[in-house]
């Protein structure tokens, strides 16, 4: 069935918007400026996004400021992949399509920072030991490759009311995540799941 208010013609989007503010475009650079690199190595949390075989993937990554990930130079970041569940979403899709977006967040602060680029993972035992967090390597290192650097204005931040602490919600009030999972495995003992959840986070971060 076709739906009749879809807009599938690139003019007619374009129409519908209006003109591209021309700062949105002047303040995209092929590397890491100066104030970019101060501005995200102040960020403990990005989110990254990948295409590839398989679908589309984005996922969180968060640390200490300074362990998150390190600049090499201006066109080069280098990420450790700390422990997880072992999906691999990302670094399959990475083997399929190396291109990815980083999306860097810094809490209380309104704008945000998009990086684009493409991915190598990396097994070099050298970068693995730098990397070295409590006496833990990290599996692999991704290297990212810089295409295009640029920040976003503060509305979506804005709008969410992301920082205030009045809008947070009460965790009680939201599924845990032991009852997600058990909302697609009927059989699931959420109850023991969510008890030994944070002991079991706490001691595997790395």
């Amino acid at each position: 069935m076709t739906e009749p208010h879809a807009i599938t013609d690139l003019a007619a989007l374009e129409a519908r918007y209006g003109a591209v503010n021309r700062n949105s475009i002047a303040k995209e650079t092929k590397a890491l400026t100066p104030a970019y690199r101060a501005w995200i190595e102040a960020a403990p949390f990005f989110a990254i996004a990948t295409c590839g075989a398989e679908g589309l993937d984005c996922s969180p990554r968060g640390d200490r400021v300074g362990q998150l990930f390190a600049v090499e130079d201006d066109r080069t970041l280098l990420i450790p992949d700390r422990r997880g569940n072992n999906r691999l979403d990302t670094l399959k899709n990475l083997i399929a399509d190396p291109r990815l977006a980083l999306l860097f967040l810094v809490p209380g602060v309104p704008e945000c920072v998009r990086i684009n680029g493409r991915g190598t993972i990396l097994a070099d035992p050298a970068l693995l030991t730098r990397f070295t967090v409590q006496e833990s390597e990290p599996a692999t290192v991704l290297r990212v490759d810089i295409d295009a650097v640029y920040f976003q204005c503060a509305r979506a931040i804005i709008r969410a009311s992301l920082w205030d602490p009045g809008a947070r919600s009460a965790p009680r009030s939201l599924p845990s995540a032991g009852k997600m999972t058990r909302s697609a495995l009927p059989e699931f003992d959420a109850e023991s799941y969510d008890r030994a959840l944070r002991p079991r986070q706490k001691s595997t971060l790395y």
